[in-house]
């Protein structure tokens, strides 16, 4: 029998039957919708954990500091004695005992645990805390090799007042060095960055984040070179960020107010500040090394304190891995429906092979080989796929639009609906397979005598 013929008669039994053609496909419709929602979730996933971290440099370093015991601290005052690290190795010229009796910068107590103060032995300064400063980041630089680069800044949040603001408004305030820019790929749309000039005179001056700059000031243009009001101080806006979209070193730049680190500590957080130190490793590779090394510098300033060490590359592999683990997740779902849905397919067409015996028998004794029986009931299956994946992958592109509005990042690919339209057809063909080798062994004459 030639195919067209085979065809036309598929499809006739097909139009004959639009509902029950329906229901069967309903689970290949949502299998197909499902294959191409996974792989739309997962190329954006990608694509927003690449967005991310698109402004953090793959050898970044974090370290923030946890809390201490204060037998410890007492242990590392004796250390510490008159300023002098006794008892490091190769440490004395380190930045720990440079800071002597004096706070760096001119700050406050929260930065007396590291230099030799005098109140050092006073119950009052036995606080469970420790204070990362700018002699670390010296410590760091000296005695850690493989650094590109370090820089130390802290975030915190404060009442900003000004411009087109009818009240006060909290934002996000961060101290940085001037290296923090050039660190973090932070690029200027108007202006200038943190200069170590303003740190060192403690300047009155920031940077605007590019969301931060349109909320206060309506926009960009307007908000150079304008005054805002951080904690009731002014500040003079030195430049404004371009929109960047991501989060840099812990700080989403365009939510944030950058200020010099000194003027900072001074003015906004004083011995509140939590600083957070970031390195560059200058080889990718060596990251891990780094950071063994860092904590054993810094253990030596800071005895019996946990420090918590993250770089970018883990960052990224944690994102990676959820996004993977929600991928996976959602293929499984995919496999169940498209078995289910095969399974109804099976069903139909054990239902169809009962209902049209008489047919079949017909068929087989004016001439119909079991080959041409077996190839009508399986092109009927995979007619039905196809009809379903085609529906499936329509859908789909319907269910991602909502998604998207739900603020889940999904984007649709040729390649998913592809695989989608495959898996589908490859599904309904195997399971009707089955039922479509019984109907081509049923013997005619038993078929033309069922009732």
């Amino acid at each position: 029998m030639r195919l067209s013929e085979l065809l036309r008669m598929v499809w006739l039994n097909i139009v004959q039957n639009k509902f029950k053609v329906l229901l069967t496909s309903v689970g290949i419709i949502i299998g197909a919708a499902t294959i191409v929602m996974v792989i739309a979730v997962g190329k954006g996933g990608k694509e927003e954990v690449a967005e991310q971290f698109k402004n953090l440099n793959a050898g970044a370093i974090d370290i923030s500091t946890s809390t201490t015991t204060n037998s410890s601290k007492s242990s590392g005052n004796n250390t510490m004695g008159g300023g002098m690290p006794g008892g490091s190795s190769g440490r004395s010229s380190s930045g720990s005992s440079s800071s002597g009796g004096g706070f760096p910068g001119g700050g406050s107590g929260g930065f007396s645990m590291k230099g030799g103060m005098g109140g050092m032995n006073d119950p009052m300064m036995n606080k469970d805390k420790v204070t990362l400063t700018t002699d670390d980041v010296d410590d760091i630089e000296t005695f850690v090799p493989g650094i590109e680069s370090a820089t130390i800044s802290f975030q915190s949040k404060s009442q900003i007042t000004g411009g087109d603001l009818e009240e006060e408004t909290s934002y996000t305030v961060a101290g940085v060095k001037s290296n923090y820019q050039k660190m973090s790929n932070l690029s200027l749309a108007i202006g200038d960055f943190v200069t170590d000039s303003d740190d060192e005179n403690k300047k009155k001056v920031c940077v605007l984040g590019a969301t931060v700059a349109t909320e206060i000031f309506g926009n960009i243009t307007d908000a150079y070179d304008s005054t805002i009001y951080i904690g009731g101080k002014a500040y003079v806006v030195n430049g404004v960020l371009e929109e960047m979209g991501s989060v840099s070193s812990g700080i989403s730049p365009d939510q944030a107010i950058f200020i010099p680190y000194q003027t900072g500590l001074k003015y906004v957080t004083g011995s509140d500040a939590s600083p957070t130190i970031t390195v560059i490793a200058s080889d990718v590779d060596e990251v891990s090394t780094v950071s063994e090394n860092i904590e054993s510098v810094l253990a030596e300033s800071y005895p019996n304190t946990t420090f918590t060490l993250t770089d970018a590359g883990s960052k990224m592999e944690a994102a990676s891995a959820s996004n993977n683990t929600l991928t996976l997740l959602l293929v499984v779902m995919a496999v169940i429906v498209f078995i289910v849905g095969g399974i109804g397919i099976m069903n139909v067409l054990f239902v169809s092979v009962k209902e049209r015996t008489k047919e079949i028998g017909i068929l087989k004794a004016i001439g119909y080989s079991n080959r041409d029986i077996l190839l009508e009931f399986l092109l009927e299956a995979a007619m039905i796929s196809i009809l379903g994946g085609v529906a499936g992958v329509g859908i789909s592109f319907i269910v991602i639009i909502v998604v998207k509005q739900l603020g889940i990042s999904a984007i649709a690919s040729l390649s998913g609906c592809v695989i989608a339209f495959f898996f589908a057809v490859v599904t309904g063909t195997l399971f009707g397979f089955y039922p479509a080798v019984k109907a081509s062994r049923l013997i005619p004459i038993e078929a033309l005598s069922e009732e």
